[in-house]
């Protein structure tokens, strides 16, 4: 199993290399404003939204390890067509191009691990999703190194992006190597539904979903928490530089904070939330998402940004913690199945949104991270109070 590992390990390193704080500078860079910038960052997960079912289609059609190839070729080619962008519109198509890295990737990866692993296939998904999570987690940091330190001048100019682009590239072929090694002849997957079949199981799921209030309303609170996450893989970088006069190291390193503020926390709120009570745990994760956010462009400090980065570490964790829980807790009293995947097309919608609302605050407001901030922020604390009596009406 440990090469299926180093293939997660080394895809998604990639893809986290090319993305923030890599991603919103280079769009600055190419003299985009507020709305591409959001634009540029969101449009590769809107490719996932679209695709991610038609991927997963296609792996019940040929194999899903036929179809994880596909995903890690996207993930081996792409970058390097970063080094022939010019304009900000080839960076728009560049990036949805991308986006189907992920989007073919990523619902096959973890079933084939599964499919390999047999009887450890609990242990072989723990240490999957570990060593995927270590390689987004070391991309920002990475890439923002990469940017500050390779600049000759005060601030990158194209041909540090472009080193930056050669790496996430050089890392995806190395992940396809491996891949395309381990998985030959492991075709272990049964195949034989065909699209038609796994669309109609795909509108049951919406069905399943919609009809009862409160997984939609929770996977809503995912989407909104992920709202601000997406606006901050897309400004956090911008604001730092620009705003607070930090460097792009600093700002990967905010980014890595995060992260690590989120795994090491996540494991500690599912066993309170199993302890205590799904609900309460997802309200006070979405305040802490909401006022850590909205404090950030307050603080022009390194540490206290530090702090802010933390405190919403934390609330991601209370949220993404519980909030699956309870949807499972949901979907196991009322027999729902194929409706957990369309929980996920939910929160990519809210991670998309994110950049691209963001960006259009920032335009409105001329580049006023306050306000753009702050109505984001009052979102999220307009919802907790829907979301709390939405579950105590229904007695969840």
């Amino acid at each position: 199993m440990t090469p299926l590992y180093l293939v997660g390990f080394f895809a998604r390193f990639s893809y986290a290399l090319a993305r923030s704080p890599v991603l919103p500078l280079f769009a600055m860079y190419l003299g985009a404003g507020p709305e591409a910038i959001g634009m540029a960052v969101g449009i590769s997960t809107v490719t996932g939204i679209f695709f991610k079912l038609p991927s997963g289609a296609l792996s019940d059609i040929i194999g899903r390890r036929h179809t994880m190839l596909i995903g890690l070729c996207v993930f081996a080619v792409m970058p390097f067509t970063y080094m022939f962008i010019h304009d900000y519109r080839a960076l728009v198509i560049v990036r949805f191009l991308h986006g189907f890295a992920t989007a073919v990737y990523g619902p096959v990866a973890m079933a084939v691990v599964a499919d390999i692993a047999g009887e450890k296939r609990g242990e072989a998904l723990s240490w999957f999703s570990s060593v995927t999570i270590i390689g987004n987690l070391v991309g920002a940091p990475v890439g923002g190194y990469l940017l500050h330190h390779g600049a000759a001048a005060k601030e990158p100019v194209l041909f540090d992006f472009q080193v930056v682009y050669i790496i996430s590239g050089v890392l995806g072929v190395v992940s396809l190597l491996i891949g395309i090694k381990y998985l030959k002849g492991k075709e272990n997957i049964e195949t034989g539904k065909s699209l038609k079949e796994s669309l109609k199981r795909f509108a049951s799921g919406i069905k399943e979903v919609v009809s009862d209030k409160r997984v939609l309303i929770t996977s809503n609170m995912e989407g909104i928490q992920n709202m601000c996450m997406g606006a901050l893989e897309a400004f956090l970088p911008i604001y730092c530089v620009k705003v607070a006069g930090l460097n792009e190291f600093q700002a990967g390193l905010l980014w890595g904070v995060q992260v690590v503020s989120t795994i090491v926390s996540k494991p500690i709120m599912g066993r309170n939330s199993d302890r205590y009570g799904r609900v309460p745990i997802i309200a006070a994760g979405l305040l802490m998402c909401a006022v850590s956010f909205g404090a950030i462009p307050l603080f022009t400090s390194f540490t206290l940004l530090i702090a802010a980065a933390v405190v919403f570490g934390l609330g991601e964790a209370f949220v993404t913690s519980s909030s699956a829980a309870l949807v499972a807790d949901i979907c196991k009293e009322k027999h729902y199945g194929t409706a957990m995947g369309t929980f996920g097309t939910i929160y990519d919608v809210g991670h998309a949104s994110g950049p691209i609302l963001t960006g259009i605050l920032l335009a409105k407001f001329n580049n006023n991270f306050q306000y753009s901030f702050w109505i984001l922020s009052a979102l999220v604390l307009l919802t907790i109070p829907v979301f709390v009596l939405t579950m105590r009406v229904k007695k969840v």
